[in-house]
């Protein structure tokens, strides 16, 4: 049976957090995602890749380990994640802690969701080149990995570097976390087969039958499950899909595609505009859960 998801801008201005998770757990949503800018700089030279003007919430946006805290108190089974969380732009052994302290407290429903980012400024103001963002992104979602799943974890790379430690709690989920790649490069798959759990792209309109020049996500899934047997990776990679709108068409394609996990965009706007489309939502993936 297909899982359903929101995700949403957690700004200072939107709903806020716990009550968002809350209707969404009481209409039967299976999942929460929140996105993460820790800033953005003001002279804008990287070119947003969703148009020319920058939304305002990307310099808005709440911590998403503090605003998935919340929602995760606020609810009993929701499984709350970062859709993405930028792992450039963070200390791994800080990083490992926030994550596994979380799903250790919300008792293993922390979905991580991760990417490099694409704002070279951004990246650059925590000492990431972005020549470099993929191989940084590598080396600290390994180094998080030892630090999950060893009793003294210890990690010497070209980008992460320290002798051994120790580090609790360790996270309720075993080997931590599942980590979904938020990426749609030809690289993608077989990092994923390496480090990751899943795939974890942006919906396009190239799931329509009639569009060109963009992703195909029924070749990438199947890209992903070839690099994952390749790999010897035991059990069935992760395929999740963000930012779907209200469009059952949209919703049937990507199933048929083979995601298994369909995630539905939000405006980050407050209760009174976003919480009727949340019930709108549930009705519309109601007849796919039947």
């Amino acid at each position: 049976m297909p899982q359903f998801g929101l995700l949403i801008f957690a700004t200072d201005y939107a709903v806020d957090p716990q009550v968002l998770a809350r209707e969404a757990e009481a209409h039967g949503f299976e999942s929460l995602f929140f996105p993460e800018h820790t800033h953005i700089p003001a002279s804008r030279l990287s070119p947003w890749p969703g148009g020319a003007d920058l939304p305002q919430e990307y310099w808005h946006t709440h911590d998403p380990f503090v605003s998935l805290s919340m929602a995760a108190a606020a609810t009993t089974n929701l499984k709350v994640g970062t859709g993405i969380a930028l792992v450039t732009e963070r200390d791994p052994i800080l990083m490992a802690k926030q994550a596994a302290t979380l799903d250790y407290l919300s008792g293993g429903r922390l979905l991580l969701g991760v990417g490099a980012g694409w704002n070279a400024e951004e990246m650059a103001n925590h000492g990431v080149s972005y020549d470099t963002r993929w191989k940084v992104l590598r080396e600290r979602i390994l180094a998080m990995r030892a630090i999950w799943t060893e009793e003294e974890a210890e990690f010497h790379g070209d980008h992460v570097d320290f002798d051994k430690l120790w580090s609790y709690p360790k996270p309720h989920q075993a080997g931590g976390p599942p980590i979904l790649l938020g990426a749609s490069s030809r690289y993608v798959y077989k990092r994923i087969a390496e480090y990751g759990d899943g795939w974890f792209p942006i919906y396009q309109d190239a799931l329509r039958a009639d569009a060109s020049g963009a992703v195909d996500y029924a070749d990438g899934i199947a890209r992903t499950r070839e690099a994952w047997a390749e790999a010897g990776r035991a059990g069935e990679p992760d395929f999740s899909i963000f930012g779907v709108g209200p469009d059952p068409a949209a919703v049937e394609r990507c199933l048929e595609a083979g995601f298994n996990r369909v995630i539905f965009g939000l405006p980050p706007a407050d209760a009174d505009t976003v919480l009727p489309m949340v019930e709108n939502y549930a009705a519309l993936a109601h007849p796919f859960n039947g």
